[in-house]
């Protein structure tokens, strides 16, 4: 381009960004079907593509380190010493970010003894000089001191926020200081522990950037040191020389001697072919769909991105038929008794239904039914709109024996929630269930499951949101609906197949599809709180905040704000000098998170005092001020959501509220539990829990015979492992010897390891390291059952529980030993934790079931870890609570006596409390 103001260099700093991606999806990696960690490819494609999409460059090139010393080293020996090694998955993959810059025709910069920071830098300053507007797109803050007019930092969107930039007037406010060029005397100050840059011991960011402000650089700071007096002035004496090191380690070297035409960086038209080869070979297929489409885009004489929203034209069906071709299904609209006649002539006795739906609220309490699609085979689907005035009934009465027939499998993609739309409508719908969702979280646990990415996972099919079903015509959503319907099919061919092959059908079949509507019965009983009850506590836990600020404000000589962590950290830190801690957090505030006061709490009686009244205040707005918020006034009750397909050990989760947090360890905490009371009068509430039954799965997992015969014979688990690796009988076991084998006994479980059992019990590392040895030596079983479930995972990449449900745990054979460890520690719980999840799904289905069978007027209202909430008609209690023992010791053989514990109360503290074995 001739003219000079429109030229656009942007310049990557590609190992940050690579770092950044890998990182960003840690805890759910984006991986092939070989195992091939992807996570940093994925997302610093993502990033390019975007950038790329909105930004329009005119000149681009990415940046990278070298691997060997730099003039850094050269200057500090120790600079980066303690950086951890790059992580083996992140080295595997930067091969590929390199081939898709190559197919981007993006150059690549690299210079010996220099950072990606100084390419940047150098090349930012000399293109300034001629007139380009640069941008610097990386996540490091460090870059932000070579902002100026045409130089900006360009920060990737991340985690659903924008991608920002940031000018000279950005840069100033949010460090405090006049120049951009002044963030270096901040870094000096403040030192870099990732990259070993020593910075003045105690000087935070908000100090630094007040020194800055006042003196105007490092120089001139270090010329006036006689000004500032205490215990700053005293660091910046005694740390002068680490700042002006410092200095020279963070600022960014503007002359590296780089010989680069610009005409070489002028964005280019990508090698499309390429870059569709590197996707299919990384299996980013639904990048790819989004990038491309059907076909590859046509070549253009000017630079040109496809959009990252992959549009499909109207005349084109979403689905893709299982064989390859394409081809739109017929959709036949339900309007007229003809149309009916037409429908109930073609069912021919079927076998399963797949079914679509359209509400007007994600909340099923509330939401209204506008349309219902469904096939009975692949190629044709029905669909009626309900929404006309006086239809509902209609449909209804014509589709209910359908849909209550129980030989007609229904097929749909989250099923509990149009089950639970139904149910508060007064409707009713049988299985068995076909659940699309749930079928990909069985074989994908860690996975996303939401409609769009499983279909464009399992199927290669890419789905752009849609317009609300009010703002189409009655024809396209039909059309759409039908096409949703053939995907299901397909979905349901596919994933069966799957299913089978992993060996997963007592896990789909047996345990998630039947606890479906045993979740929405659960969800639509709801439980009652006495909010009466919990107005009296809030006001007694007001009285008693009160009086324990009165406290603290004593101990500290002055009153302040408790909730502020600004005025509570100076005046531990500053005010008070409190030592042991003064940490602080990256905006320059002294760190007084609970972690952080933990540790001072047994020396610092203010300390344990912050300690309590955060537990209160919690407890107050947590659950006091906020649970009856949460009541549904059109049943007086509450109704929370359960969530099957979230944790990877198969556990329920529970939000909306969450009552499977509401306190049980803490006095204070309990007396929450008393607001939670049965429906009305004539009723009671009873627990059920099973009794340390992650320790009875060990024992049926490890068949060690200690453990074994401990669970038998009906001992106390605990005082029995005490005994053995104490050495002592049985009757001459303390508290203390208990309480320790109570850790250990459940540390094992988790991987615990010497450094961590001394750090829970208080203890040296070596006197925690003989607890543990002594421990296997009395049970070597359960020694030979981890390392035979680590061998296991080693082998095949994944655990399973006694029901076959499967946890894919790719780490377990990482280079890094941190990560390898954490794979590891997962390997040893997953088992037995995910045993523990699947027994009790179990439990929930034969209570529920027997309920319904026996037309008992009593519920099963909530799942809380291995406790079972019910509310009980009394008149049923005498027979009913012995046979609810019953199914829940018989859901799951274990070849192990499973105890169950049950207590009955007029409120859940004191059925908890009254809980005794049967």
């Amino acid at each position: 381009m001739s003219d000079c103001e429109q030229r656009r260099l942007f310049l990557l700093d590609g190992m940050a960004l690579a770092y950044r991606a890998h990182f960003v999806f840690l805890s759910r990696p984006v991986r092939t079907s070989s195992g091939l960690n992807t996570s940093a490819v994925f997302g610093f494609t993502n990033t390019l593509l975007q950038l790329l999409k909105k930004e329009k460059p005119t000149h681009l090139c990415a940046a990278f380190d070298t691997e060997g010393p730099t003039l850094r080293h050269e200057q500090y020996q120790a600079y980066k010493a303690t950086r951890q090694e790059m992580p083996e998955d992140l080295s595997q993959a930067l091969p590929y970010i390199f081939l898709l810059l190559e197919a981007f025709r993006i150059p690549v910069l690299r210079y010996p003894g220099f950072e990606a920071d100084d390419l940047m830098g150098t090349l930012a300053k000399r293109a300034e000089r001629e007139g380009f507007y640069v941008f610097l797109v990386s996540p490091d803050k460090d870059l932000a001191q070579l902002v100026s007019d045409r130089i900006f930092w360009y920060r990737p969107a991340r985690m659903g926020d924008s991608a920002e930039i940031w000018g000279v007037s950005e840069v100033c406010k949010r460090w405090g200081i006049q120049r951009p060029d002044q963030l270096v005397d901040i870094l000096a100050l403040v030192g870099d522990s990732s990259d070993n840059i020593p910075g003045v011991p105690g000087i935070g960011e908000k100090t630094a950037s007040a020194l800055i402000s006042r003196f105007g650089s490092l120089e001139n700071l270090l010329a006036h040191l006689a000004a500032i007096e205490g215990k700053l002035g005293q660091r910046l004496r005694e740390g002068q020389e680490q700042a002006r090191v410092s200095k020279r380690l963070v600022t960014i070297h503007c002359d590296v001697p780089l010989a680069v035409d610009w005409k070489e960086l002028e964005v280019r038209e990508p090698d499309w072919e390429r870059v569709k080869e590197i996707f299919t070979r990384l299996e980013f297929h639904s990048l790819a769909k989004r990038l491309f489409g059907e076909e590859s885009p046509p070549a253009r004489t000017r630079p040109s991105f496809p959009q990252l929203e992959f549009e499909l034209p109207a005349e084109r069906p979403l689905y893709l038929a299982a064989q390859g071709e394409e081809r739109a299904p017929e959709c036949h609209l339900l309007e007229k008794e003809a149309d009916w006649s037409l429908f109930f002539q073609s069912l021919d006795k079927p076998s399963a239904l797949a079914l679509h739906w359209e509400v007007d609220s994600p909340d099923p309490k509330k939401a209204r039914l506008l349309a219902l699609g469904f096939s009975v085979r692949r190629g044709e689907a029905w669909y009626v709109a309900l929404a006309q005035e006086g239809s509902a009934g209609a449909w209804w009465e014509k589709l209910a024996p359908l849909l209550a027939d129980p030989t007609v499998e229904k097929i749909g993609h989250n099923m509990k929630f149009f089950l639970s739309v139904l149910r508060w409508q007064g409707k009713d719908l049988s299985g068995p269930f076909f659940d699309t969702l749930l079928a990909h979280y069985v074989l994908e646990p860690e996975a996303r499951h939401d409609w769009e990415s499983l279909v464009a996972a399992t199927l290669g099919v890419r789905i752009t949101g849609a317009e609300s079903p009010e703002k189409q015509g009655l024809q396209e959503r039909a059309r759409q609906a039908g096409e949703k319907l053939q995907l299901l099919w397909a979905l349901r061919q596919q994933l069966e197949r799957e299913i089978r092959a992993r060996k997963q059908e007592r896990v789909f079949y047996e345990i998630e599809c039947p606890l479906v509507p045993v979740l929405v019965a659960m969800e639509i009983t709801g439980v009652t709180i006495d909010v009466n009850a919990l107005e009296d506590y809030g006001a007694l836990l007001q009285a008693e905040l009160a009086r324990i600020t009165e406290e603290i404000w004593e101990l500290a000589g002055i009153p302040f704000n408790l909730n502020s962590p600004k005025q509570l950290g100076e005046v531990l830190f500053e005010r008070l000098g409190l030592e042991g801690s003064g940490k602080k957090t990256p905006t320059g505030q002294y760190a007084t998170g609970e972690a952080e006061l933990v540790k001072l709490a047994s020396r610092y009686p203010i300390v344990a005092k912050i300690l309590e009244y955060r537990s209160l205040v919690k407890l107050k707005n947590t659950y006091v001020d906020t649970l009856p918020t949460w009541i549904f006034p059109q049943t007086g009750r509450i109704h929370c959501t359960w969530n099957q397909a979230v944790t990877a050990t198969g556990r329920l989760q529970c939000e909306n509220p969450n009552l499977q947090n509401i306190p049980v360890r803490t006095e204070k905490g309990k007396e929450i539990r008393k607001a939670f009371v049965p429906r009305g009068p004539g009723y009671v509430l009873a627990s059920a829990d099973y009794s340390q039954i992650e320790l009875r799965i060990m024992a049926a997992l490890s068949g060690d015979p200690g453990l074994r015969e401990a669970f038998l014979s009906g001992t106390d688990i605990h005082r029995a492992t005490a005994s053995r690796i104490f050495g002592v009988g049985v009757e001459e076991v303390t508290p203390a010897m208990r309480r320790t084998a109570k850790m250990v006994n459940f540390g094992i479980m988790y991987g615990i390891s010497p450094f961590g059992l001394a750090q829970r019990l208080g203890i040296a590392k070596t006197e925690a390291a003989e607890i543990i040895n002594q421990y296997f030596n009395q049970y070597p079983g359960v020694r030979t059952y981890i390392e035979r479930t680590l061998e296991f995972c080693r082998e095949h990449g994944y655990v399973e529980t006694v029901t076959g449900r499967r946890r894919y745990l790719p780490d377990i054979g990482s280079a890094n030993q941190t990560v390898r460890h954490a794979a590891e520690r997962n390997a040893i719980n997953a088992p037995i934790q995910g045993t523990a999840a699947d027994l009790i799904k179990l439990a929930m289905i034969r209570v529920h079931q027997g309920l319904e069978r026996q037309g008992a007027r009593t519920r099963l209202i909530l799942q809380v870890h291995d406790e079972l909430l019910l509310d009980v008609w009394s008149e049923e209690r005498e027979n009913l609570l012995p046979w609810v023992v019953k199914e829940m010791r018989e859901a799951l053989d274990l070849g192990i006596p499973i105890e169950v514990h049950v207590g009955v109360g007029r409120n859940w503290l004191e059925a908890g409390e009254s809980q005794q074995s049967l």
